[in-house]
């Protein structure tokens, strides 16, 4: 009969908070009253607000947020003529916060997304999935059969070239959600009832030179490698 094992596994290495190095960019119209969810996970970031619409009126934050706040008046008064380059009345003002952000990593994302929890009902750190996500290489040119190679528990399949195990840097990281599906309009009135319930553990690597449609409403970046690039056209 078999002995039972006795050897404990080795704790997996802890994931760097990159405080230091990382700001949340939220925009909004409303109270940020949903901060409150994401306290356990937000509160050790620097948080860059946007704030859309009407700049007299007044956003509350929960205490205990180390925050900027950002309106139109702001926008015009630090842009002056350029101002006209942040777009107005739409999401996209966050672009603002990329611009005055001084951090290596941007994780930005909307002030009606939720925490998630996984089948076991614990909640999901989706910051920290982001982190990393943007601390690994990415394997864009050659896929790998066990999605994600860096992941604890998983290496490179069979056929995989060596010379391309060591990857590249990753410059973005694209969050999913659940509940509703991001349909455009006319979606949307179709299907006004669907809701997304499938949860699903995996990172995959968008292979190089793949179109795809990117949301905002949960995304990091590394600021230094493509912060020009994620400048979102006018409205």
């Amino acid at each position: 009969m078999a002995e039972p094992a006795t050897a404990t596994q080795a704790a997996a290495p802890a994931v760097p908070q990159l405080k230091d190095e990382l700001d949340i960019v939220i925009p909004t119209i409303r109270n940020l009253d949903f901060l409150e969810m994401w306290r356990p996970f937000f509160q050790p970031y620097h948080l860059i607000i946007v704030q859309d619409g009407d700049p007299s009126k007044t956003i509350k934050v929960p205490d205990g947020f180390d925050y900027e706040l950002y309106n139109r008046n702001d926008i015009n008064r630090i842009l002056g003529p350029k101002a006209s380059c942040i777009s107005f009345k739409d999401s996209a003002c966050r672009c603002f916060g990329y611009m005055v952000s001084k951090k290596k990593y941007i994780f930005t994302i909307d002030d009606d997304c939720f925490v998630a929890k996984d089948p076991s009902g614990k909640a999901i750190n989706a910051l920290e999935q982001h982190i990393k996500n943007l601390l690994s290489p990415s394997t864009p040119f050659f896929f790998n059969t066990l999605y994600d190679p860096f992941r604890d528990g998983a290496d490179f399949v069979r056929g995989y070239p060596f010379s391309l195990r060591e990857g590249v840097p990753t410059a973005v990281s694209h969050g999913l959600w659940l509940n509703i599906p991001d349909y455009d309009a006319p979606t949307q009135l179709v299907k006004p009832l669907e809701r997304n319930t499938r949860f699903v553990d995996a990172v995959l690597t968008i292979p190089k030179g793949t179109l795809f449609p990117m949301c905002s409403m949960n995304l990091a970046f590394d600021r230094e490698l493509i912060g020009p690039a994620m400048y979102f056209g006018l409205m």
